[in-house]
């Protein structure tokens, strides 16, 4: 019916201007013109052999050949045919011209006809034109997109660093492509699957990937798509989005964040959207209700699976659970293959080093971080993406951009340098501590200065030694300033430090179980649920004696670390002055320099330094030993503006500070 319309007045367009032209358009010499008078003269003074008259429009010819034309005026001339006979003025009667039906319909009908073209436009607009979405009379319209099998080109071949999630959605993809080998032996598919991870980590690209080998239809759609303003346009887009499917099946529907309209019904203060409820009851229906929805597989994607409502995710709905993890150092390597493919590399690339440098980052982590190799290489007039390149984009995204237009006077260098050597030492020194990879005076970020710590592997979980140690690598930088410049002279660039420090010795004591004073058990609130009708129990288990004892565990525990780490420095005050020296010098130094200073030789420079005075150096970019593995913890030690809680740096893919994980 759109196309219908849109034809329709397209061609009553060509039809009018057609009609237009041709009224108008005239092949024909312009005669003369002339007033009437003159024709009079002219006819009176035998001048004129003939005329042609069509109501008020009088043309004719003189006697030499000349052709004229004159208007006649409005008034009656009774005289005028007299005088022309009485000249032997040849006059000619012309029959007024009669329009043909067919133009006398069209005009007469084209205004009726205008306005309903333009009733129907503004109809279609208002249903949201022609893919039917949009406007306010398609609220209930289905806002997911069709993609055909033609259209969707990712393959498992596209896919890295998640495999045995892939291996878990394989069956689905022989499901699609035979579904008769399951059903003989009684055997169903599931009806929905689940893909559970951290954001970036290729749940989307696995979904569409299942489309892409099983050669189906993928219906994409985001879970806010669903909700609106009114109350029951949400389910009646559900409704219509399974209709859709139904007509495409086997079919693959995939609904992004589902957590937006799947969260536990009847939760929260005040009671729970009508609006998203309603939606989320048609979504349970329309997976698994009277009417069964054979060959349409759903799969959905969040990075928070607590907050879903439980008969969402029980069998006949969403029967499994995928998860996709955080890619591990293979995983990683994989993921950089299949993205350094699609540039050019020189080659000293080694995609192991880099993924070995760089746990915790997820697949779309690592992809930002070849596009940013991908622009210095740019900026430099490369034609290769070399090895520097990728170094330089690691140590952008882990530790922040370099700022090195912003004026740092030489007491604050020299302050920067000293608190960050703190922390260095501390964290050489300690047992069970992250190797320290590289330390910088180089405002980065929000920071003035950043050390960063790489563990040898994959950590998955902390222990205790390794909390205290990390506890009292972050007083580092505090303590090195009070040595150097007393305790008037301290700085608030430690604010974060303080912040990082605290939460780790609380949680020991009232999340982890990691305090002999307090025993194994839980003291803090699972704020998690707190708005999910979970309740507020965790608050209840503590009395005013039992908040005072958890106090004083978390205090003790920060004054031993304190001291230790002042007890570490004042034993190290030689390295301490040195290392300081050399970060003021090169501004940035690396593990085998740390190595250099903590032997008590004096560091090498950097291979790309010039020597230019204090503080003229050159910042090292790809510094790793090859046969080290750096991988990955920062410490924004000293903050620029560390007096706020909201400077604090953003957290790094790699941060592992905010406590074990599955705690």
């Amino acid at each position: 019916m759109n196309d219908m319309a849109k034809n329709l007045i397209l061609w009553l367009v060509i039809a009018a201007v057609l009609l237009t032209v041709f009224n108008n358009f005239s092949v024909e010499e312009s005669p003369q013109t002339m007033n009437y008078s003159q024709f009079v003269e002219q006819v009176q003074n035998e001048q004129v052999e003939s005329v042609t008259i069509d109501g008020y429009t009088i043309r004719g010819q003189r006697s030499d050949g000349s052709e004229f034309q004159t208007i006649r005026p409005a008034t009656e001339d009774p005289k005028l045919m007299d005088d022309l006979l009485a000249h032997d003025v040849t006059v000619v009667g012309k029959k007024p011209e009669q329009q043909s039906l067919w133009t006398r319909l069209l005009i007469a009908s084209f205004p009726i006809l205008l306005i309903l073209a333009i009733f129907i436009f503004f109809m279609r607009q208002m249903q949201g034109g022609g893919s039917g979405k949009g406007g306010p009379m398609s609220f209930g319209k289905s806002k997911a997109k069709l993609l055909s099998q033609d259209q969707i080109k990712t393959t498992f071949a596209d896919v890295a660093g998640c495999d045995e999630a892939k291996e878990e959605v394989e069956e689905l993809v022989d499901f699609l492509r035979d579904p008769t080998k399951f059903q003989r032996l009684g055997g169903t598919i599931p009806r929905g699957v689940l893909m559970v991870g951290p954001p970036g980590t290729g749940k989307t690209l696995l979904a569409k990937s299942i489309a892409g080998e099983a050669n189906v239809p993928f219906f994409s759609i985001s879970g806010s798509d669903f909700v609106e303003m009114f109350v029951g346009v949400g389910a009646s887009r559900v409704r219509d989005m399974f209709e859709q499917a139904k007509k495409q099946s086997p079919c693959i529907i995939f609904i992004d964040e589902i957590d937006a309209v799947g969260r536990s019904r009847g939760a929260g203060m005040g009671g729970g959207n009508d609006e998203r409820e309603q939606t989320l009851n048609q979504l349970l229906v329309e997976m698994d209700g009277f009417e069964a929805n054979e060959g349409i597989i759903v799969i959905a994607a969040t990075n928070r699976p607590d907050v879903l409502d439980p008969a969402l995710l029980r069998p006949g709905r969403f029967d499994r659970q995928v998860t996709v993890p955080l890619p591990d150092i293979r995983g990683r390597e994989h993921i950089l293959n299949v993205y350094l493919r699609k540039v050019p590399l020189a080659d000293d690339v080694k995609p192991t080093y880099i993924a070995r440098g760089t746990p915790g980052f997820s697949g779309a982590d690592l992809a930002n971080l070849v596009n940013e190799a991908a622009l210095f290489a740019a900026r430099g007039n490369k034609r290769l993406v070399g090895m520097d390149e990728l170094e330089m984009a690691k140590d952008k995204i882990m530790m922040g951009s370099e700022r090195r237009s912003m004026v740092m006077t030489e007491k604050d260098k020299l302050n920067t340098a000293y608190h960050e050597s703190g922390h260095a030492i501390i964290g050489l020194v300690m047992p069970e501590h992250d190797p320290v990879y590289k330390v910088t005076i180089i405002p980065r970020g929000r920071a003035l200065g950043v050390t960063m710590f790489l563990p040898d592997e994959d950590r998955y979980s902390l222990s205790r030694q390794q909390i205290i140690s990390q506890i009292c690598s972050l007083f580092g930088g505090r303590i090195a300033e009070e040595m150097t410049l007393g305790a008037n002279g301290v700085t608030t660039g430690a604010s974060n430090d303080i912040k990082r420090a605290t939460e780790l010795a609380h949680n020991m004591v009232a999340k982890w179980g990691l305090s002999d004073e307090m025993g194994p058990i839980m003291y803090d609130e699972d704020e998690s649920h707190q708005f999910l009708g979970g309740g507020n129990q965790g608050g209840m288990l503590k009395s005013g004696e039992t908040t005072t004892r958890l106090d004083k565990e978390v205090r003790r525990i920060i004054d031993e670390c304190y001291q230790q780490a002042r007890q570490i420095l004042e034993d190290n005050r030689d390295k301490l002055d040195a290392m300081a020296e050399a970060l003021v010098k090169y501004e940035t130094i690396d593990h085998s320099q740390l190595k250099d200073i903590m032997e008590g030789r004096d560091p090498k420079p950097p291979e790309d330094w010039e020597d230019g005075g204090s503080g003229g150096g050159s910042p090292v970019t790809g510094a790793g030993d090859e046969n080290q593995a750096p991988e990955a913890s920062s410490d924004d030690g000293h903050s620029d503006d560390g007096d706020s809680d909201e400077d604090t740096p953003r957290r790094r893919p790699s941060d592992p500070l905010g406590g074990p994980a599955g705690t």
